[in-house]
């Protein structure tokens, strides 16, 4: 067994993955007694290892059992007489493809069987690639003119970081909502939606002139009754530059043969352009951008209609571009009023809902506006799905739901609240970023946004230049048989995948080992919980390793899907079996004068402990309990989760506080929990509904420096004797 100090830090920079734990328990009981989670963190677009390949350029090779779908990795054996590989996970023997066969030696190995290389990268060649990203700017222009200029310089230094081949689009809303023609020259031409009520795909068309039926192509062409077809050109009608249109002549087969364009083209050289043709024409918009001219009443709020904003945005991306990867960049300055997710009414004596009314469900508007904005999120999963779209899960399994390629973001800078408890949803299922400012024109609103664009270094391969972002992600996780997977809990969505790794107890988004991921960058980090599945009864056999492999299917940002495939492998400690070194360890308390320690030895566990990701994967699973329990009750749990940690890894005699003593590898657990305790994560004093969503969602999607830093905020002691010390949590 191992009795030393992981190194956390290097598996985390090889990997892209910290445990709670390196070395489980091989039984189930022992698995509950061990109280802190066996958990994952992974983040599945952490920088690859120095020395790592480049993105493969062809498909994986993976495991011939239905039920089991693993890629080769570096832990498989392999038989170069026979040319046959042995999953770790199922134990299937599989044949190598023909092209493998011929090549491969032991001094001859393809990239993924090299054992440094245990994460690696594929860029699949047989889905077509989807095209350069689309970005939608939708601007909220019920906010003040200075406000509104603040936002205008902002999004003009945005389109410079955008690659010239991307496509974009303008809307803005407050009473209504307008979508600006990009592609009309000369001057500023938009058309204007009614901001009550919800507009899908087919209206959206139709009101912007993208429809077929208007050019006879619709429901019913062809038929008796059907929309005739426009007539040809007559001598008295007009060209585009104002001069007698000429009749043209053609033949009757040949006027039936015209095809008209479909929506999606008509949208994208109308609507969306490439940032290279249509910056000039957006820089003067948001130029010219004025505040909403209809008058405001002292008693009432601004007429402002996000809901029908978004659902106007979303029907465009998916009217063009619906196996293409986009992003909604909603930009709100005050709560929604008017038309589909209302969150409150016009009138200012009416207050936003707080905790308290959310306890007592006196919330009216808050259910309705909930249901909306989940239920957009589910029409973009849905519609972003389909035959060799980069969403479908990597499972094969095509009854699944799809992965959102359309992300939604919402940057919110007001003083009041603005509906981010009830957007929350939608923005989650999209894996979409969320940001609370209180003006458009603070550091923290201009820097977040200018992170959104950033892009990987030009010296990187395959990669240099584009942005650092992947749309329509999914992660499934593979198990040896030891284990199974309970849950996760993330940025997250359930793709309902059944498969004989999925363990008894959910945690978190359970019952499955597939999720979707939506929009992700190389911040974003999902943690995923295990259970053991051995009873105590078997125990395993000394030098049994365990398995898991993550696999993220992404469409990366130069249009190609790529699928990144992580393998990680680690010891199981035979807790019963270890008699021979507790009583070394025994006769070593007893040189040192410490109390001696009773039951099995647990210090190839112990010393295998990873504090930093068990705080984090604990504080993730104490804020998702606080969406059906009480905080009080959840602070409870904590508290006596630590308790029982301490006294199953502690060293103390009982009755005397003074010879209580934990390992190096636990002693800054304690003091995370306390702060934990007291965040804003789990303390709903002096935070809106709207800053507790924004707190918990940012918890849920950092990775674990960021998650401590803001579990625990950093602390420095400053003396005269030395440089600033970081000061720790003392009792005196």
């Amino acid at each position: 067994m191992q009795d030393q100090n992981w190194d956390v830090t290097s598996l985390e920079a090889t990997h892209g993955t910290r445990l709670s734990f390196q070395t489980w328990p091989a039984s189930r009981l022992e698995a509950t007694r061990i109280i802190a989670p066996l958990g994952a963190l992974y983040t599945p677009l952490s920088p690859l290892p120095n020395g790592t390949p480049p993105a493969l350029p062809y498909d994986p090779v993976r495991c011939s059992t239905p039920s089991c779908r693993a890629v080769l990795n570096p832990y498989c054996q392999v038989d170069f007489r026979s040319k046959l590989w042995v999953c770790p996970f199922c134990a299937t023997r599989n044949q190598f493809p023909a092209h493998y066969a011929e090549n491969i030696s032991e001094q001859n190995l393809p990239a993924e069987l090299i054992p440094q290389f245990t994460s690696v990268e594929y860029e699949l060649p047989s889905i077509p690639n989807a095209g350069p990203p689309v970005f939608i700017f939708v601007v909220d222009v019920c906010n003040h003119e200075d406000e509104l200029k603040e936002l205008g310089d902002s999004l003009t230094q945005a389109l410079n970081l955008l690659p010239d081949d991307a496509l974009v689009g303008f809307i803005t809303y407050g009473g209504n909502v307008n979508v600006f023609e990009l592609g009309f020259d000369g001057l500023q031409k938009s058309y204007v939606f009614r901001g009550t009520k919800e507009y899908h795909a087919s209206k959206v068309s139709d009101i912007l002139g993208c429809s077929l039926k208007y050019y006879g192509g619709g429901r019913g062409a062809g038929r008796k009754g059907g929309p005739p077809p426009p007539p040809p050109p007559g001598p008295g009608m007009m060209n585009g530059n104002g001069h007698p249109q000429q009749p043209q002549h053609q033949h009757p087969h040949q006027q039936q043969n015209h095809q008209p364009p479909p929506p999606s083209a008509q949208v994208l050289s109308r609507f969306l352009l490439p940032v290279g043709e249509c910056s000039l024409t957006l820089e003067n918009i948001l130029e010219d951008i004025r505040k909403d001219p209809w008058q405001v009443p002292a008693n009432r709020r601004p007429n402002r209609c996000t809901g029908s904003a978004l659902s106007v945005a979303q029907s465009m991306l998916d009217i063009a571009c619906p196996r293409r990867g986009g992003r909604v960049m909603v930009f709100t300055g005050g709560p929604c009023t008017h038309g589909p997710g209302a969150i409150v009414s016009r009138m200012k004596t009416q207050d936003l809902r707080s905790h308290a009314d959310l306890a007592k469900n006196d919330a009216p508007m808050y259910k309705g506006a909930c249901e909306f904005y989940a239920r957009l999120a589910h029409s973009n999963r849905s519609s972003s799905g389909g035959e060799g779209s980069a969403g479908k899960s990597s499972g094969g399994d095509g009854g699944l739901d799809s992965p959102s390629l359309h992300v939604v973001d919402v940057f919110a800078c007001s003083l009041d609240q603005v509906g981010m408890l009830e957007m929350k949803e939608l923005i989650e299922a999209t894996g979409g970023l969320m940001v609370l400012g209180d003006s458009f024109g603070q550091s923290v609103f201009k820097e977040s946004l200018n992170r959104v664009f950033n892009r990987y270094a030009d010296e990187v391969p395959n990669d240099g230049g584009k942005l650092m972002m992947g749309f329509g992600a999914s992660l499934e996780v593979f198990t040896s048989r030891e284990c199974k997977v309970s849950g996760a809990i993330g940025p997250v969505t359930s793709l309902n995948k059944k498969a004989p790794n999925i363990g008894d107890m959910e945690i978190g988004k359970g019952g499955t080992n597939a999720w979707a991921l939506g929009g992700i960058d190389p911040g974003t980090t999902v943690a995923v919980y295990f259970e053991v599945a051995v009873p105590g009864s078997s125990p395993l056999p000394q030098g049994k390793m365990r398995y898991m492999q993550f696999l993220t299917k992404y469409l990366h940002s130069n249009g190609m899907t790529r699928l990144r495939s992580t393998t990680l492998c680690g010891p199981w400690c035979n807790v019963n079996s270890d008699q021979q070194p507790q009583q070394q360890h025994q006769q070593q308390y007893q040189q040192n004068g410490h109390a001696q320690p009773t039951g099995p030895d647990l210090s190839p566990i112990k010393y295998s402990f990873d504090q930093e990701a068990a705080a984090v994967l604990t504080a993730r699973l104490a804020v998702h309990r606080t969406e059906t329990e009480d905080p009080g009750d959840v602070m409870r749990w904590v508290d006596r989760s630590l308790i029982r940690l301490c006294n199953k890894f502690a060293d103390y005699v009982p009755d005397d506080p003074n010879t209580f003593r934990l390992a190096p590898q636990f002693s800054l657990y304690p003091q995370f929990m306390f702060h934990l305790r007291r965040s804003q994560f789990l303390q709903l004093f002096n935070s809106s509904p709207d800053e507790a969503a924004y707190y918990r969602y940012v918890l849920n999607r950092e990775n674990t420096t960021n998650s401590l830093v803001m579990i625990q905020p950093t602390l420095l002691s400053y003396s005269f004797d030395g440089p600033p010390q970081p000061a720790l949590l003392d009792c005196q």
